[in-house]
């Protein structure tokens, strides 16, 4: 079934693909045959990861911070040393705050919204000149950006600018798929709930609290890297090639 899932011959970049999600989508890419350009705030744990990677495939790290318009811009000039093209742009850059309701301050709003949000348009928007150039209706170029279920449902945990943050990403890339279609764009969004990563790790390296986390996923279980990796494979190969518009929780049942 290999030629259903190939990426042999495709570019991609995965936004925050040093650790966590980002690198599992990362991997999976390199492991179906795809050329992978990885971007992270701090360059030298990108190359580190890029260089652990590269045993599947080429794979690339660049520097980049994208909480500013001008460090999207810079990341569309960074990213076209290497390639003109994109087949594949995974905007899964992210960040997250807590705090208790009375003490929430503005500034845990201003973060997250630019980082979350408006720098998964400002990818989108500087980048568009390589998505388009070799996107077809035999073969769509694929944007697949990152929510949450947390963008769902309201199990919120002190984190009142994530989960609106993420609901902000699904009707963007909703509104970006009725746009892009007719360039041979298809957007669509991965929504996950539990998976390992920096902004999960107070949970799973707590025995007690993992446990008791897992009470509220019906798979009673998080995520596993491969599955992750799967699902984005799917949505960037044959089988995403007629989708568009779509939110995908993949989540152990966590939205039920």
């Amino acid at each position: 079934m290999q030629h259903y899932f190939s990426l042999a011959g495709r570019t991609a970049l995965v936004t925050g693909g040093s650790r966590g999600i980002g690198r599992m989508i990362a991997q999976g890419y390199l492991e179906a045959g795809a050329k992978v350009i990885i971007c992270c705030r701090k360059l030298a744990e990108g190359k580190q990861t890029a260089e652990e990677l590269s045993q599947y495939g080429e794979c690339i790290a660049i520097g980049a911070d994208l909480s500013t318009e001008a460090g999207a811009k810079q990341l569309a000039a960074d990213v076209a040393r290497h390639t003109d093209h994109l087949d594949i742009l995974v905007n899964n850059a992210g960040t997250s705050w807590g705090a208790p309701l009375e003490d929430f301050p503005v500034s845990g709003w201003e973060k997250v919204m630019q980082l979350n949000v408006v720098s998964v348009f400002s990818c989108i928007q500087q980048l568009l000149p390589m998505l388009r150039k070799n996107a077809s209706a035999e073969n769509p170029t694929r944007v697949i950006n990152i929510g949450s279920v947390a963008g769902i449902s309201s199990f919120g945990e002190e984190a009142y600018s994530y989960g609106p943050s993420k609901a902000a990403v699904h009707q963007l890339s909703r509104n970006l798929a009725r746009e892009l279609v007719s360039d041979h764009i298809n957007v669509n969004v991965i929504a996950p709930g539990r998976f390992p990563s920096k902004m999960t790790q107070h949970i799973h390296s707590d025995a007690e609290a993992m446990a008791e986390d897992c009470q509220h996923i019906p798979m009673k279980r998080w995520g596993r890297e491969e599955e992750m990796s799967a699902l984005a494979i799917m949505l960037a190969s044959a089988g995403g090639a007629y989708m568009t518009g779509n939110i995908i929780p993949i989540d152990g049942g966590f939205t039920l």
